[in-house]
């Protein structure tokens, strides 16, 4: 392999690394916390107001995503103003319970 080929899977080897860290989140403690997450995220067939879009279902969801997406909003790198809300709301330790808990669920269809 050329240098670049190592560097690139180098580069991979040290993503998938950091990415598969274990959170240390306490999916008792979140099942606590995602009452108002089921309000959008687990109804059925549910969809936004405005703009129109189906509202994404979390129960299943990886959990390391869920703690990505979740620290996104809370620092603005994604922006929709509930959820940027809600994130504010939340410790970093509350952000891994939920994801412990969201990711410990059966996914709704």
């Amino acid at each position: 392999m050329n240098r670049l080929h190592w560097l690139g899977l180098a580069a991979v080897s040290a993503f998938l690394i950091v990415g598969n860290a274990q959170a240390t989140g306490n999916a008792s403690k979140g099942r606590t916390l995602v009452y108002t997450c089921a309000g959008c995220h687990g109804i059925p067939g549910y969809t936004n107001a405005y703009p129109d879009y189906p509202v994404p279902k979390i129960a299943g969801q990886n959990e390391q995503y869920i703690i990505n997406a979740l620290n996104e909003y809370k620092s603005g790198d994604r922006t929709y103003p509930t959820m940027m809300a809600q994130a504010q709301s939340l410790s970093e330790q509350n952000i891994e319970d939920i994801a412990a808990y969201l990711s410990s669920l059966k996914p709704i269809k």
